[in-house]
């Protein structure tokens, strides 16, 4: 097979009770997905996955099903319970498992939820894996047998360790002693993980978005609705608010002044402080979404800037191909693969603490030298059988004045949605009159 039908960016995902996030193929999932552990498993012990999952009331029945078509196939499982994306990356790692699984839809409201899976090096997997995994689905299963079936337990202590392994991250010799710090876990699942991290660093802690229900995961709060961490940093007089998304993955921050800082400036941040602390970066990964005067504040310090694709997989494919380190997105995935092998909302604030810190200065001081350029993006909708808009002479020839008029000032993108029936239309520039004109004019010839 060399198409996906299942696998998207980002695992698997869907609305609950609706293909395929229903028990009978999430259980065809786990076992298709043993049966390709066992082709590649080497050795007479049986494959070993953990599985962690977020706060969702969907959780409990997607992580049975999946522990049923683990041991079908005959693979152990390590049930890990509420637990950090990040965190399953990293136990998966520690406990020297063959694969990390996580039941979560990250950002998205209840009623959606979703599989991923990590590799035994706590990374993402790559193509040639998922497509085995959509051949293994397409054939008839083969049940293991009484002797053979797998086992399951529960690990107690799974979010100590990863606690652990949070603040081993943070600088030994620096605490957040006299900060206090607002943290906002969007009711998902670093609900009980994340105050504590910062609490044991030294930090008062002001918890919001930590009491979840099964259904109230990422409503109102979180990465996605910073709007109530900037609130109750103001109402608390906070020096720093810290919002996390449902599974904990990407992160959004806030000052005392209840300013929100994006990803784009989180990561010039954490190259900043890397460069006044003497260590050597070669570069930086962003997106083709990063933002133009991160690009300039970076070339400024005499760090190359290079953009993936939108995702942080590709992201993370680009600074593998380069040997880079650091990385991220402008929704708030940012990677530190210094630090950890995948993006980690909570190793990502400690680090721009830890930044600020040794900085001595403020995240606004900090980021004095870089004002971010005016961003328009306009979804068009795509007509079923429409022509490609690839070939519209029209449009490229807009396009084409648009890149002309801008000159270095600014730049157009244009690109098709991967998850929508949409063309999104982007234009950005230090001239926010000019911005707003030309992304109109692009939007309307599409």
């Amino acid at each position: 097979m060399n198409k996906r039908q299942f696998f998207g960016t980002d695992g698997i995902r869907g609305t609950v009770g609706v293909s395929p996030i229903t028990p009978d193929f999430v259980l065809r999932l786990g076992h298709a997905v043993g049966h390709v552990l066992r082709q590649a498993h080497m050795g007479t012990a049986k494959p070993v996955v953990v599985i962690g999952k977020d706060t969702r009331i969907s959780g409990y029945m997607l992580e049975s099903a999946l522990e049923s078509g683990f041991n079908s196939a005959g693979v152990d499982v390590i049930l890990l319970g509420p637990l950090p994306t990040p965190g399953v990356a990293y136990l998966t790692r520690a406990l020297r498992t063959d694969l990390g699984v996580v039941i979560s839809a990250s950002h998205n409201a209840y009623p959606d939820n979703g599989i991923k899976f990590f590799s035994s090096q706590g990374t993402k997997l790559d193509d040639a894996w998922e497509l085995a995994v959509e051949d293994a689905l397409a054939e008839q299963p083969q049940w293991a047998s009484s002797a053979e079936i797998g086992r399951a337990k529960r690990l107690d202590d799974a979010a100590g360790r990863y606690l652990e392994f949070c603040k081993s991250t943070f600088d030994s010799n620096l605490s957040l002693k006299g900060m206090k710090i607002v943290v906002d876990a969007a009711h998902g699942a670093a609900y009980q993980v994340a105050p504590k991290v910062f609490h044991e660093l030294g930090a008062e802690v002001i918890s919001i978005g930590c009491s979840p229900d099964g259904v109230n995961i990422n409503e109102g709060v979180g990465a996605t609705h910073p709007e109530a961490l900037i609130e109750a940093v103001k109402a608390h007089g906070a020096h720093y608010g810290v919002a996390l998304d449902g599974d904990a993955d990407r992160l959004q921050m806030v000052d005392s002044s209840g300013r929100l800082f994006n990803g784009d400036e989180l990561v010039y941040l954490l190259a900043l402080d890397r460069i006044k602390c003497r260590e050597k970066i070669e570069g930086v990964v962003g997106t083709l979404m990063t933002n133009m005067a991160i690009e300039l504040g970076l070339k400024r310090l005499g760090i190359e800037l290079i953009r993936a694709n939108v995702g942080d997989r590709y992201v993370l494919e680009a600074l593998s191909s380069k040997g880079w380190r650091l990385g991220g997105e402008s929704s708030g995935h940012i990677l530190a693969l210094d630090k950890h092998s995948t993006g980690d909302g909570l190793i990502s604030a400690l680090q721009v603490l830890q930044a600020v810190n040794r900085l001595q200065k403020t995240m606004t001081e900090a980021l004095a030298d870089v004002t971010l350029f005016p961003q328009v993006m306009l979804n068009v909708k795509v007509v079923a059988g429409s022509a490609d808009w690839k070939t519209n002479q029209k449009l490229q020839k807009l396009i084409a004045d648009a890149e002309a008029e801008l000159g270095d000032t600014g730049r157009v993108l244009i690109r098709a949605s991967g998850t929508e029936p949409v063309v999104r239309v982007m234009v950005e520039a230090q001239d926010a009159t000019q911005v707003k004109a030309l992304a109109e004019k692009l939007a309307a010839a599409l």
